[in-house]
Order: structure tokens, then sequence, then C-alpha cells
């Protein structure tokens, strides 16, 4: 099983920024590489179980089953059903802690995940950096806005 692992200090509220990254269809409006998404069967997208389908700007096409959501914990955890990249069992969880000093998050982004061998390090960059840093990138980015 392959672990990927990213985290950043993002100066908005936990409280905030959960505002902004619970909707599960949501990634559009704040992740940069997503172009669109939608909710399959209209269920609610905050109901465990939904499924979302999505398309990166690249082209590729998605679709994730959420697992967990709590506004409790700020934490999304969501499984991969389709994808292109080439993982199987893929669950990833992606988690705020509050940071009091100076009303900040601490966010991180976490994915197991199982490959054909040979291509760990390839996805592990991928996802690690190609997804993760780059969607908390952009988080950071629209909190100095």
């Amino acid at each position: 099983m392959i672990k990927v692992y990213v985290s950043s200090v993002i100066d908005v509220s936990a409280d905030n920024l959960w505002q902004r990254i619970r909707d599960f269809n949501g990634m559009p409006q704040w992740h940069p590489s997503i172009a669109d998404s939608r909710i399959e069967n209209n269920e609610p997208s905050d109901r465990v179980g939904c499924i979302r389908h999505f398309h990166t700007r690249d082209g590729g096409m998605i679709r994730e089953r959420l697992l967990g959501l709590s506004d409790y914990d700020f934490t999304c955890t969501y499984e991969i059903l389709e994808s292109p990249m080439g993982v199987e069992n893929y669950v990833a969880t992606l988690k705020l802690t509050p940071i009091t000093d100076g009303n900040r998050s601490f966010a991180e982004w976490s994915a197991e995940f199982d490959c054909a061998e040979g291509r760990e390090r390839e996805l592990t960059e991928t996802i690690g950096q190609g997804v993760f840093q780059v969607g908390l990138n952009a988080l950071k980015q629209r909190s100095t806005r």
C-alpha cells in the first residue's frame, strides 16, 4: 500500500476554510485542476455515500464516493471508484486542525492506495504535488484575496 501525505498552514480559520471545502461537489470553486463536478442521482453533497463525478481540466473523468464528513473534526474522507490514474483501493482524507495562534489552519491531505509495480514514485508525486499541494496552494492564495 502506497501512502501520500501533504500538509500546509493556511492563514484562514478552520471554521471559515471548512465552509469552502466541506461541499463534496465544490472542488471546481477552489481547486484549479477541476473543471466541473456533479453529484450523481441528485443526492445532497454532504450525504455519506454520495458519488461525485467530475472532470479535470486535462479531460480526465473521476468518480469518488464520500465515506465520511465531520463538521466537528473538519474531515472529509473519500474513495476513488473510477479514475484514469491507475490506482486501486484509493482512500483519501482532507483534514483541518485549528491553529489558535493567529487564527490559522493546519491542513493535511493524505491518501493510501495500491498501484502497478513501478508506478509508485510517479503516482506519489502526481497525487501529492500535482493534486494535493496544488489544491492547498490554491486555498492559500484565495485566503490572501
